[in-house]
């Protein structure tokens, strides 16, 4: 059996990576997506409506983002060491965003003369944060110079038009399971008005979708043929079919204003957009050269590891579907 861990571990951890990154992304993607759509709300008391429903909820969301930075440096320490020096710059402001949307978050409502300018500090800080994620994501499609185990590139090699291009995709993407949010926790005025914003929202991430559907093909040989070769096209077709569906499901929704499938469908749009980047990167961890073998920790290390994770996430998972449901049905959550 231990001969087997080198090869098993490392899958083991890239799945738990994987779902936490994915959890992370659902539920401070909702809360991000309301920072994005702070300004264009209808009125003052919309805004504060807006911010009350994530009160309970904002910074314990962020605790699948710790959760994927410390897995990644325990678990993958080469990954890391690669990933930090390439994405420096990015993950400085991605930490000022979420810095500042957090210090509006308490200001805000202790503000008088001046909360206008915590309401742009936090859709600033949210709608920064957001672009920088959907810039990391990017960067990682497009790839890392590496050599001799170390990243080779500059500071700002991560700046490419693909790169912006994902991090605008994320905003839209952010910014629709904020508006299926807001269906269900808005009242009837802010309902209405995510309904108009999700139609939008929903049509620009199908529009992403397409772009990168071809564009990311393009941009590499292995991908596309990983897609388009004769026998996993028929294989893997059903991740493309799925997310049309999903898609347009979305849009029907929103046009019979249902309350619950809009978010719930939006869920499985990024679902089936994170299969597909999985389909295309995997086993790499650090595109093109690194798979998850070559950046494991030593297998002691992370079966030690795994150890603690067993009853961690249970418990993480166990209070995170606490406090929403306690909190769920709650009008006043503290800031008024």
């Amino acid at each position: 059996m231990t001969e087997f861990l080198p090869v098993i571990l490392p899958l083991v951890w890239a799945a738990i990576l994987a779902v936490g990154v994915f959890i992370y992304v659902l539920l401070d993607g909702f809360d991000l997506g309301l920072g994005v759509l702070f300004p264009f709300a209808p009125n003052h008391r919309a805004r504060d409506a807006m911010m009350n429903s994530v009160a309970p909820y904002w910074d314990g969301n962020e605790t699948w983002l710790v959760l994927g930075g410390g897995g990644l440096l325990a678990a993958f320490p080469l990954a890391y060491s690669l990933l930090l020096p390439a994405l420096y710059l990015p993950l400085i402001l991605m930490l000022c965003g979420l810095i500042l949307r957090g210090v509006a978050f308490e200001f805000r409502y202790k503000a008088d003369t001046s909360r206008w300018m915590w309401d742009w500090a936090f859709a600033g800080g949210s709608t920064l944060a957001t672009f920088v994620q959907g810039a990391a994501i990017g960067c990682f499609i497009q790839g890392f110079e590496v050599k001799d185990n170390a990243y080779a590139g500059g500071p700002f090699d991560w700046l490419t038009p693909f790169v912006v291009v994902t991090g605008i995709a994320l905003i839209a993407g952010y910014v629709l399971l904020a508006c299926g949010w807001l269906i269900m926790k808005g009242d009837d005025e802010l309902r209405d008005w995510a309904y108009g914003i999700g139609k939008k929202a929903i049509i620009a991430v199908g529009a992403f979708i397409l772009i990168f559907s071809i564009w990311t093909p393009l941009m590499h040989e292995d991908i596309a043929e990983r897609w388009f070769s004769p026998g996993n096209m028929v294989m893997l077709s059903p991740v493309p079919i799925l997310t049309a569906l999903s898609v347009a499901g979305v849009w029907y929704a929103l046009d019979k204003r249902w309350t619950y499938v809009p978010f719930l469908l939006s869920i499985v749009v990024f679902l089936l957009c994170y299969t597909g980047l999985a389909v295309s990167l995997f086993p790499y961890v650090i595109p093109p050269d690194v798979t998850i073998w070559d950046a494991a920790a030593a297998p002691k290390s992370q079966l030690f590891m795994l150890y603690g994770a067993i009853p961690l996430i249970p418990i993480i998972l166990g209070y995170t579907a606490y406090s929403y449901y306690s909190m769920w049905h709650v009008k006043d959550h503290g800031y008024h």
